[in-house]
């Protein structure tokens, strides 16, 4: 008899999951997990290797708990490119902003008290909230993907969450929620709570309009998540960090692990940040492969979601697995996350996006005949 997971004491809520991932095949172009396809620049490599040998030597010493210079120069990112002035009070970072909203969860959330999200969004919201012991409620959309605001203002008011998750650019369907939407949500979780209102704002950098950051001011539950990994090109980084009022900040330290972030990990970032004005000229050209993407499979004949992020929602399909399949058949992994009727595809380079809209022009060609 074979010994499995279901003979663990594993706790109620856990049992029948399955881990969060996206398929790693080995195929020519892989377009399904929103990474940047660019290589860090070789100056940026080099810097990088600098800063990790100064801290090498130190290995045998704890590495900064509380992170100040790279706290202190993300602050400064943040002001730089967020029309918001904030200071290292205002920071966080952690392993990967799916810590950060661990850390929110763990501290504003736990057993007896509940999350809202607005699905279909970033699945890890849920799971992360299930992880720690947090109720998740799912709340509505429109058809076209967008927050219906009435319905999800009735949802806080019922439900009465002590998290609000906001994903913008949201994943996986890339469209942006308007700043209006956003303070109306944060007023009806004041009404009902109040609660903590959490911003994720991976795909910021990717947006045709400004990040939310300007909000925080006055708003002390109010959190903006953040993340290193899409338009820095760092998703190996694993380097995650978030801005709210200082209270927010000290009270995510309550759950922190200690020494959580490695030298290792601050050096490189910090190495990242440096290069910031190089890095972004990559968004740039993701988000004119984006628009060409969007435009391109228009034009073949699919329905597309319009995007503010680095990837794309595209359909509609009878069987959208069969299509991803005949996608893979092809040589290009898009992403299946379960959208019924929909696929995703990150915006590669040209010549990966070629390869992507080569494979679902002969495919649409093919449904016709």
């Amino acid at each position: 008899m074979t010994f499995g997971i279901d003979d663990l004491p594993v706790r109620d809520e856990l049992r029948g999951k399955s881990p969060y991932g996206a398929p790693q095949l080995d195929v020519p172009v892989r377009l399904n997990t929103n990474e940047n396809p660019y290589p860090l620049p070789e100056p940026l490599v080099e810097r990088i290797a600098e800063r990790v040998r100064e801290v090498a030597r130190d290995l045998n010493r704890y590495p900064d708990r509380d992170a100040v210079e790279l706290r202190t120069a993300l602050a400064a990112y943040l002001t730089k490119t967020g029309h918001h002035r904030l200071g290292i009070e205002n920071v966080w970072a952690a392993n990967g902003s799916n810590e950060v909203i661990q850390q929110l969860l763990q501290t504003f959330g736990g057993p007896g008290r509940t999350a809202i999200g607005f699905e279909p969004s970033y699945s890890m919201h849920a799971l992360i909230a299930r992880g720690t012991g947090t109720g998740w409620i799912s709340g509505p959309r429109g058809e076209d993907f967008a927050i219906d605001l009435p319905a999800a203002e009735r949802a806080v008011a019922e439900h009465k969450p002590d998290v609000v998750f906001v994903t913008t650019p949201n994943n996986p369907t890339g469209s942006a929620v308007p700043p209006e939407t956003v303070l109306a949500l944060y007023d009806a979780a004041q009404a009902a709570k109040p609660s903590i209102v959490v911003v994720d704002e991976a795909y910021i950098e990717f947006s045709h309009g400004d990040s939310l950051l300007p909000l925080l001011a006055g708003r002390p539950h109010l959190v903006i998540s953040r993340t290193m990994s899409k338009a820095f090109g760092a998703a190996g980084l694993r380097l995650g960090y978030l801005a709210a009022h200082p209270a927010v900040v000290d009270a995510v330290q309550l759950v922190r692990l200690p020494y959580h972030l490695s030298a290792i990990t601050q050096a490189t970032a910090l190495a990242a940040l440096e290069h910031t004005d190089t890095l972004l000229k990559y968004v740039e050209q993701l988000k004119a492969e984006r628009d060409r993407l969007v435009a391109e499979l228009r034009a073949a004949g699919y329905d597309v979601v319009e995007s503010d992020a680095n990837f794309v929602q595209f359909g509609r399909f009878a069987d959208a697995h069969q299509v991803w399949q005949r996608i893979l058949d092809r040589g290009v992994l898009v992403r299946d996350n379960g959208v019924p009727g929909w696929l995703r595809v990150s915006a590669g380079t040209p010549e990966e996006n070629d390869a992507f809209l080569d494979a679902v022009r002969h495919i649409k060609k093919e449904s016709q005949a």
